[in-house]
């Protein structure tokens, strides 16, 4: 036998151990519900018997009597409550196999070759990530038959990876993955699994608002008593879980394990371009209420730039030439922008469907669509509050003509403490909320199905959208120098036939004669922070814009 079937076989029996160890932490919590009815029962016999006799052993037995009828009850209640439960889904896109049977095919074979179930199921998640998971809970299995009560987990993949990676490096990846199946058949693992998941969504809905008091005091007694548990079950589930993945990464060690090593740098790139892409080119559409509905093809030229870019990510691309992992699915489009959608509503909020005010977006039509359009609403929300705080004109013949030199000349010019600069933020700031506020919210995350079929987050829970807010709220400078630089990006569009185009990893960019201006934001922090406007001017010079012509507002 060898080392990594000693080291599995050792892995599987440690994670076996601690599933026993919680079964027998629930066995333990039953022993102290049927005690009081334990002693019940042995003081009634005693007294069938003629033992224990008299009026105050009589009394002791229907007092304690009383007290098991009452814990039994009350643990009725609580176990009830708790089956009752709904464990928390992740939000993904179905895969079905008649959309991906190249997808299907693959992983079946993954699990024949490394001696394990197969996934019941695929889906794509817009995460960079794969796992297996759970959802043989009766609350997830919604016109199931009993035959679905011992299926297996399904199968989540990061939908990054498909776009990026190829079909080899794929399969490598999966492979641990998939050999976490048949730990997850193992009964007694199941089991300890199902109890803290149970206990875990028990904890959820006592913490839940919304609840009228007759509900809310039951349900949050059921929560600090699933709370008691989950901390006695802690430790054991954290070793179980992590034995189960030892147990499977060498499991997966026989199938492409020198190509695995490879694939995990394409995992870290992944990630990064992942990042990137969501933070400084999909969340500034989002905010203008477009989503990018090819997200995973826009992480390929996010990652192709990258290496452009960082020598240490150079020869990545070489790989390109085999064939992409996207090319497993039968129509590969159609995934991404249910994948993009659906990261859209996580990482922003956002109705289930589109709308005119929620509306696709192509990244051939996202430099006028989403970045010249972003450009002017940040200007126009700048002259308004300028405005409102009796800023002057910089054009006294044409007081309505919205310039650049007003904006410049308010920030150069004297203020109270902080400069005049700390006014206008907070008036940003204030006029970015109130159009925050205005805006339609998203609501909880149960939405109405779509017209593809159940949406995606009904299984998640009452929490309100963006379920991960990608960035903290922006401070009243930043705001303002966002704005400071849109109005000046709008001044070098409309006067110095520069052009609003995309940079895959940093977003909105300005484009003068074919080339990306990277050096524009030293210049407006400058005048926005300090109130010196020579940098700025120089700048302007530089690319000949005219701050003094009139500027087009959305």
């Amino acid at each position: 036998m060898s080392g990594i079937d000693v080291g599995e076989e050792l892995g599987a029996r440690a994670a076996q151990a601690r599933a026993l160890a919680l079964l027998r932490i629930r066995s333990r919590a039953l022993a102290v519900v049927i005690t009081p009815a334990a002693v019940a029962v042995v003081l009634f016999a005693a007294g069938a018997q003629g033992h224990l006799g008299g009026p105050v052993w009589d009394g002791v037995r229907w007092a304690v009597l009383g007290v098991a009828v009452v814990v039994l009850l009350v643990a009725a209640a609580v176990a009830v409550a708790v089956a009752r439960a709904r464990p928390a889904v992740s939000p993904t896109v179905p895969v079905a196999e008649e959309g991906a049977p190249d997808l299907y095919r693959l992983v079946r074979d993954l699990a024949d070759r490394l001696g394990v179930p197969a996934p019941s199921a695929i889906a794509l998640t817009p995460d960079c990530d794969s796992w297996l998971e759970d959802r043989t809970h009766r609350a997830h299995r919604r016109g199931a038959g009993r035959e679905a009560r011992n299926t297996a987990p399904v199968l989540v993949i990061g939908s990054p990876f498909l776009w990026w990676m190829r079909v080899a490096e794929l399969r490598a990846v999966l492979a641990p993955v998939v050999a976490g199946t048949d730990s997850s058949a193992h009964p007694d693992i199941a089991a300890a699994r199902r109890f803290v998941r149970g206990l875990d969504a028990a904890v959820a809905d006592g913490a839940a608002h919304g609840r009228g008091a007759v509900r809310a005091v039951p349900a949050a007694f059921t929560g600090w008593v699933a709370r008691l548990l989950l901390r006695a079950c802690r430790e054991h589930a954290a070793e179980m879980e992590r034995c189960v993945a030892a147990t499977a990464s060498m499991r997966a060690q026989g199938v492409d394990y020198a190509l695995r090593i490879a694939a995990q740098e394409q995992v870290g790139l992944a990630y990064a371009g992942w990042d990137r892409l969501l933070t400084r080119v999909a969340l500034p559409a989002w905010r203008m209420g477009r989503w990018p509905s090819r997200l995973d093809a826009g992480v390929v030229s996010a990652l192709t730039e990258l290496s452009r870019r960082d020598r240490l990510a150079d020869g990545f691309t070489s790989r390109l030439g085999e064939r992409p992992a996207c090319d497993l699915l039968e129509e590969p489009g159609i995934a991404d922008e249910a994948t993009s959608l659906l990261a859209a509503r996580l990482f922003h909020g956002g109705p289930a469907e589109s709308g005119p005010d929620w509306a696709p977006v192509d990244w051939q039509q996202y430099p006028d669509e989403v970045v010249d359009r972003k450009w002017r609403t940040e200007a126009a929300r700048l002259h308004r509050v300028l405005d409102a705080m009796g800023v002057p004109p910089a054009s006294v013949a044409d007081p309505a003509v919205p310039t650049l030199a007003r904006v410049m000349e308010h920030l150069a010019g004297p203020g109270g403490p902080g400069g005049p600069g700390e006014e206008l933020a907070a008036g940003i700031g204030a006029a970015v909320a109130r159009d925050d506020a205005q805006a339609p919210a998203p609501g909880p995350a149960q939405q109405t199905a779509s017209a593809a079929g159940a949406d995606p987050l009904d299984l998640w829970g009452p929490d309100p959208l963006p379920l991960f807010p990608l960035q903290p709220p922006r401070t009243g400078t930043e705001l303002l120098a966002d704005h400071v630089a849109a109005m000046v990006c709008c001044a070098a569009v409309d006067t110095a036939g520069a052009a609003p185009g995309l940079d895959w990893l940093d977003g909105p960019a300005l484009l003068v004669d074919g080339e990306r201006r990277a050096d524009l934001a030293v210049p407006v922090l400058s005048l926005v922070e300090d109130g010196d406007p020579d940098p700025l001017r120089s700048w302007l010079a530089e690319v000949g814009v005219r701050s003094d012509k009139p500027v087009r507002l959305v």
